[in-house]
């Protein structure tokens, strides 16, 4: 079973694309020789049932067929797994996502057959993990690419049901928005810093892109045991659309109303009672206080070959 890959595709993926794209997969995969048995998610968290019966099974070589919502998934079902049952887990993806941002750091192609490739390569890197813990019901919520409070997740809310148009739907979703929000008062503390003020959003990142390819945190590095932290103050409406290029490249990060700092944990309190909403990898989590740590070099993905 060990030489077996275990295929997890998601049909609502990419507005409905792997559902289309599946059949075309599926023989590539023959025809590149893979030894591999796959399920077809039903429903949202679908996923966290199929891996556990999947490792229960002996399965230890995981494939997505999926965007950044679908990976989320997966990676939480294997990491409430026992430690030692997800040490030699290793998981690669074939990007049929509206984003796609997980897969921008590592340069994974969208070409069915380049990706296919590059998962036979099986050239693994073991990638840090943020945990998040939600202080309400102490739930505990894993993330691979970036986490926040405040306007992203509410741009998330927003926008959550026009996923499908990539980019366009959190750019569009955040000018909405931005007029209408009403900033939440946080306590921030991480190493020996406390922040008490209005903020607009706290973005907590491990890999480099979100919300279709914006580069929203400076220094992120996907294994350097530290996330990289934006804490915005506040963004004016011709901010946004004076430095749209600058939403892209990264340098919107350098702005005076944006603070950068690298920490390992923090702890987040909401001081007003707004509703203030969380969001991991794109997914809504709730709202209020959270803590989040990050577990260094927690899992192995299939990347390719620099």
């Amino acid at each position: 079973m060990f030489n077996k890959w275990f295929v997890i595709v998601n049909p609502t993926s990419g507005n409905c694309a792997a559902k289309k794209k599946w059949p075309h997969i599926y023989k590539e995969l023959i025809a590149q020789k893979f030894e591999f048995e796959f399920s077809i998610t039903a429903h949202k968290n679908h996923a966290l049932y199929l891996i556990k019966e999947a490792t229960e099974r002996g399965f230890i070589k995981f494939i997505c067929v999926g965007g950044d919502g679908t990976l989320h998934t997966i990676v939480n079902g294997i990491l409430n797994l026992k430690p030692s049952d997800y040490s030699k887990i290793m998981i690669g993806i074939i990007p049929i996502g509206t984003g796609n941002d997980w897969i921008k750091t590592y340069n994974i192609s969208k070409d069915i057959k380049k990706a296919i490739q590059n998962l036979k390569q099986k050239n693994t890197l073991k990638q840090d993990i943020g945990k998040i813990i939600l202080t309400k019901t102490n739930k505990t919520v894993y993330f691979n690419n970036l986490a926040g409070i405040g306007f992203d997740g509410y741009v998330v809310n927003k926008v959550h049901k026009f996923k499908n148009m990539g980019f366009l739907a959190y750019l569009l979703g955040a000018i909405v928005s931005l007029a209408s929000y009403k900033k939440a008062k946080l306590e921030i503390k991480f190493n020996n810093t406390i922040i008490k003020e209005k903020t607009l959003m706290l973005l907590i990142g491990i890999c480099k892109y979100s919300g279709g390819g914006m580069q929203l945190t400076k220094n992120a590095h996907p294994t350097d045991g530290l996330f990289d932290i934006s804490h915005v103050y506040k963004v004016h409406l011709f901010n946004i659309l004076g430095n749209l290029k600058g939403l892209f490249n990264g340098n919107i990060t350098n702005h005076k109303l944006i603070n950068n700092y690298k920490t390992s944990n923090l702890n987040i309190k909401v001081l007003d009672t707004q509703k203030t909403y969380i969001q991991a990898d794109g997914e809504l989590l709730g709202s209020g206080d959270f803590s989040v740590s990050i577990i260094p070099k927690a899992l192995s993905f299939i990347v390719p070959k620099k």
